[in-house]
């Protein structure tokens, strides 16, 4: 019980202040939510990206670890969303909203405070947490980004799109600067800092103006539970069963464990509605998972001090 009220007030409670902040602003002011969309994904995510990447210093030994293990985990998230989003029989858009909320992780606002308060000790976890994140961002605008793309768009037009998006190029240029130690000019830095702090903020409350126009009862359909049991209970299961494979021990095994257990991703409700591709049932889902998250992830905390 102790661990639950301290992931539920620490971690859980923030986001969701910002998530009714957003509803009762909407519902005063009644805002344009396509064009705050577009001032998140043309401005706030490039900006936080390219700063989480380009600040980022790993080291090789664990980069590899977690390399091997994120890409086995997020390879069997993939195929896991597919399978079941074909036997539900799913439309194309319903699909791509389904994939995205199995594989695309909340590892920022949500993984990063839950890192540090559990690894205060040992850095190494929060470390390993970062990495993650820079994996969450490429697998989002990759994977994430083209599963709504070619919801309703396909063949060059997918490569346009997904060419033109800003935080594509953000990326590159995080992991360029980074990798070469291009030093950035402060009259760039301080403003893009500016922004990037700003990114988390906006875009709860964005995503909380988005919800306060659907109903409550709504996230109680089949497509948004079946996604939460999917995120909160296989996913940690077969993070379990990789890490058990792999060999891993230690904080890394504890810290990736954990790691596998956090909610449906924020930018999938971003993605979506910018898109305009089932953005109702993305922004329930990120609604849903990270309430029920607050149960699940202490559950998984608990079995990670046994374990590990």
């Amino acid at each position: 019980m102790a661990y639950l009220g301290m992931i539920f007030f620490k971690i859980v409670a923030p986001i969701l202040v910002l998530l009714v902040l957003g509803g009762l602003l909407q519902r005063k002011f009644t805002f344009n939510l396509k064009a705050l969309s577009q001032l998140i994904t043309y401005c706030f995510m490039p900006a936080a990206v390219f700063m989480n990447l380009y600040e980022t210093t790993i080291s090789l030994t664990i980069l590899g670890q977690v390399a091997v293990f994120i890409t086995l985990f997020i390879g069997s998230q993939m195929l896991l969303g597919r399978f079941i989003a074909q036997s539900m029989k799913l439309s194309k858009e319903e699909a791509a909203v389904f994939k995205n909320s199995v594989v695309l992780i909340n590892s920022g606002n949500y993984g990063i405070p839950v890192a540090q308060m559990i690894f205060a000790t040992q850095p190494i976890g929060v470390a390993i947490q970062v990495i993650l994140v820079i994996f969450q961002n490429i697998t989002t605008y990759t994977y994430g980004l083209y599963n709504l793309i070619s919801s309703t768009r396909s063949g060059m037009a997918i490569v346009k799109d997904f060419i033109k998006m800003p935080i594509v190029h953000a990326l590159l240029i995080g992991i360029v600067m980074n990798i070469y130690h291009i030093p950035l000019p402060v009259f760039l830095e301080i403003p893009i800092n500016y922004v990037a702090q700003g990114f988390v903020a906006v875009a709860l409350i964005t995503l909380g103006a988005q919800l306060s126009q659907l109903s409550f009862s709504a996230m109680f359909n089949k497509t948004v539970m079946v996604s939460c049991f999917t995120r909160l209970v296989l996913g940690p299961a077969m993070a379990l069963l990789l890490i058990f494979l792999l060999g891993l021990q230690g904080v890394v095994a504890k810290s990736l464990f954990i790691a596998s257990a956090f909610p449906t991703s924020r930018n999938s409700s971003s993605l979506a509605l910018e898109y305009d591709i089932d953005a109702d049932t993305s922004a329930q889902t990120v609604l849903f998972s990270t309430i029920v998250s607050c149960i699940t992830v202490t559950i998984v905390i608990y079995m990670a001090e046994i374990l590990f």
